[in-house]
């Protein structure tokens, strides 16, 4: 009898999507939060800027408080503050699940990570098109997440920077080497285009604004099964 042959496929996951609110309608902000958490999001991701360390101002852990109600799903909050210490337990105490902070947002990223996970919360750490992945050399394994941002951060509806795709492929050798479960996350210029090349690259979430709140709520569930490439 000849033998039976096996083939064996390897099938990548579909990415976590965490749509931002930044791109959702302000006046309206509860009923967005549930509309794509109805639609498929598996995280809420939310932008935090200050009009210093980025060039615009978003909102503040008081918001987050306020959306916490209106979905179970985990709000991954992006800190683009500085100084960035001394607002970590607000924005823990209003709900946020993972708290991202940047390395150049205070004198040392060590203790800022330290002090995240001490209050109960996971760790990221971005990475801006211009900080090197390996600023990560020393704390990979203290972090739950790496942000890799493609575009320069302070607004949305920004061009994907096609650079930063060596960066998340040398994020993810790195990620891969500790065997630790850390989320590689990527922001800025998400299609359905550039999902697809940063999933290649390694990336397990994306982070999508326009992409996933154009067309309104009707279209939400659509836009979000078209960056997962389910649709």
């Amino acid at each position: 009898m000849p033998p039976i042959l096996v083939c064996e496929f390897f099938v990548m996951a579909a990415p976590l999507i965490s749509p931002s609110i930044l791109s959702a309608d302000f006046a309206r902000l509860g009923d967005e939060v549930r509309a794509i958490d109805a639609a498929g999001a598996d995280w809420i991701h939310v932008d935090v800027m200050d009009g210093h360390f980025v060039p615009n101002i978003t909102i503040g852990p008081g918001v987050v408080k306020a959306l916490r109600p209106h979905s179970a799903k985990p709000f991954d909050v992006h800190l683009m503050i500085a100084p960035i210490d001394p607002y970590l337990e607000a924005f823990a105490a209003a709900g946020a699940d993972i708290i991202t902070v940047h390395p150049e947002a205070g004198p040392h990223i060590h203790r800022t990570v330290q002090a995240i996970r001490t209050l109960g919360k996971k760790a990221g750490v971005a990475l801006n098109p211009g900080t090197p992945a390996k600023t990560l050399d020393y704390l990979i394994d203290e972090i739950d997440l790496v942000l890799v941002m493609s575009v320069n951060p302070g607004f949305g509806g920004q061009s994907f920077i096609t650079s930063q795709l060596r960066k998340i492929e040398a994020v993810r050798k790195m990620i891969d080497k500790t065997g630790n479960p850390i989320h590689l996350e990527v922001d800025g210029g998400i299609d359905v285009v550039t999902a697809r090349q940063c999933s290649d690259a390694g990336a397990d979430v994306l982070v999508a604004g326009t992409a996933t709140f154009k067309g309104g709520p009707s279209c939400y569930a659509a836009n979000i099964a078209a960056l997962k490439g389910t649709d």
